[in-house]
């Protein structure tokens, strides 16, 4: 049985269909909404109630989950659009998409003036991990109120309590920023030894074996080896993470300079024509800077 009358999804795009999907299995009330509903129709399926508005949705919702694709967009749907006030006094919110650390501290405030409880609650792990429930979530906010989410948490992937409002954000940043430099490292270790005239997967297999071991290596470096960069996890959207990650360290008076350096190429990808390219696919706008072609 679930402890919840009513669970509110807002966003059943790439990432938040698949989480409804897996909330739905685990046998909680789901209702959700998306600005295209034709992105709805398999849940409904599933026995998601579909509401006509965001603010249909979250009325007397026990739990209000937002999966949106930045910080202007929730301000715009939450707070523009009147949303916040149809959330029931006792509520809580959940963000777990990926905004800034300042946005989601912002965020916790105006809720708490409407007596709803707010958690930014970021996810890592892709697509991939979002269908197989195995997204790592790290939570900012109230301790207890991360302890009453646990029935919600569960289903999505492991859920860590990592500090208060803004740290969900910080901790998904700090993840962001070892995923970019990484595919980097893969990207520039596979053009290196290709130069030479190695066989990039022979590489990618050796290399699994050593110190260079990583997820990366393994899952984003197949991608770049078989050359399959359909996002997973689009490039404009980890330039927005970068570009996050470099606003709070300058609000910490922090200086990140290979993060600097990641992000500029990264910017120079999207710019490039690449924004709807998996980020893995970093590897082809540095093949160009090389003048490096595959037919």
């Amino acid at each position: 049985m679930s402890d919840f009358n009513k669970i509110a999804f807002l966003g059943t795009g790439l990432m938040g269909e698949p989480m409804c999907h897996n909330l739905l299995q685990a046998g909680l009330p789901l209702t959700v909404w998306n600005r295209s509903p034709e992105k709805t129709g398999r849940l409904a399926k599933r026995g998601a109630v579909v509401a006509e508005s965001p603010q249909t949705a979250v009325a007397e919702a026990d739990v209000v989950v937002t999966m949106l694709s930045d910080g202007p967009a929730v301000t715009d749907l939450i707070f523009d659009r009147g949303v916040a006030d149809k959330i029931a006094d006792g509520a809580t919110r959940i963000d777990m998409g990926s905004i800034g650390a300042d946005e989601a501290i912002d965020h916790a405030k105006r809720h708490a003036k409407r007596g709803v409880r707010y958690l930014d609650a970021p996810v890592s792990g892709g697509t991939k991990g979002a269908a197989a429930g195995e997204l790592a979530i790290m939570a900012g906010g109230d301790a207890e109120a991360f302890a009453a989410m646990q029935r919600v948490f569960d289903p999505l992937g492991q859920a860590t309590h990592v500090g208060p409002n803004g740290c969900g954000q910080l901790a998904k940043l700090a993840n962001q920023v070892i995923v970019a430099i990484t595919i980097g490292a893969v990207s520039e270790a596979f053009i290196l030894a290709g130069g030479g005239g190695a066989d990039r997967a022979q590489v990618r297999e050796a290399l699994q074996g050593g110190f260079a071991s990583s997820r990366i290596l393994s899952e984003h470096g197949q991608r770049m080896v078989e050359r399959a960069f359909k996002p997973g996890g689009p490039a404009k959207f980890q330039v927005k993470d970068l570009r996050n990650a470099l606003k709070a360290a300058e609000q910490l008076g922090l200086d990140l300079p290979i993060t600097k350096l990641i992000h500029k190429l990264f910017n120079d990808m999207v710019n490039s024509g690449k924004a709807d390219m998996d980020h893995s696919g970093l590897l082809t706008h540095l093949e160009e800077l090389n003048n490096i072609s595959f037919s």
